[in-house]
């Protein structure tokens, strides 16, 4: 019942600002400044139809998936490390704050220069993904109980059991949380990258010659796909995560960006 009625309030959401959009279209009465729903619908399912949009889309899934499998692994080893050495901590933190604190356009025009245009949208995803994973992991491994290490001690835990029994349990509330946060900003600094780098077959470089081109109905229809795409990826990734093997419980989690 309660899953019901949260597709009703989301649905009857949609309609709403759907609604406001084909009325300021009306108001406004120039396609060129805002399309109709009506016609990037149109657009949007025009694009759909064709071998190429499937491409550029499995494209950009594939180079932003990747940027964020590097910087899970990253972070978490990261993570890991920090918390047992706190030389290495002190090394780290300036850095990831640094990475927090710089726009996202600097980095990709410092980047542009020793890489290439398709692996920098992979680098870019990573770059702002690993500190928000860094952050949360290390807090949930310092949130384990020392009352629990010590009961670990004492019964003779193996490593194994540790992993799985103590620190797992502890960490994934943080993770999930951090997951949620990172998915959606990994998708836009990989997008902008790309708008920026314009590799080959990418959705980023489709909105930047829609924008060149003036094709706004275009420009609109790719946005739409890429806020659809953003969703699914997020959506599809805590749900995978939701069936691991351990109790996730993240009601009071905070995410640490």
């Amino acid at each position: 019942m309660n899953f019901l009625k949260k597709i009703i309030q989301i649905t009857l959401s949609i309609i709403f600002w759907v609604c406001v959009w084909a009325f300021a279209s009306y108001r406004i009465n120039n396609s060129f400044l805002i399309p109709s729903p009506k016609d990037v619908i149109s657009s949007t399912v025009g694009l759909i139809k064709t071998s190429e949009f499937w491409l550029i889309i499995s494209q950009s899934l594939l180079r932003i998936l990747f940027g964020i499998i590097v910087a899970l692994v990253i972070g978490i080893i990261l993570a890991v490390i920090t918390t047992k050495i706190s030389f290495v901590n002190v090394l780290i933190t300036p850095l990831m704050s640094a990475v927090k604190a710089t726009p996202v356009a600097s980095f990709i025009f410092i980047a542009i220069i020793f890489m290439s245009r398709n692996s920098l949208p992979v680098f870019i995803t990573s770059l702002l993904v690993i500190p928000i994973i860094w952050t949360n992991v290390s807090s949930g491994i310092k949130s384990v109980p020392k009352e629990l290490k010590e009961v670990s001690k004492v019964y003779k835990f193996t490593p194994f059991k540790q992993l799985t029994k103590l620190y797992i349990p502890s960490i994934l509330p943080y993770f999930l949380a951090a997951c949620r946060a990172a998915l959606g900003l990994a998708w836009k600094a990989g997008v902008a990258a790309e708008v920026l780098c314009t590799p080959t077959s990418a959705i980023g470089t489709e909105l930047y010659f829609s924008k060149t081109y003036l094709d706004t109905e275009l420009l609109f229809a790719w946005t739409l796909v890429t806020v659809i795409l953003s969703l699914i990826l997020e959506k599809s990734f805590i749900y995978l995560l939701s069936k691991l093997p351990f109790k996730i419980s993240d009601t009071t989690t905070e995410v640490r960006a």
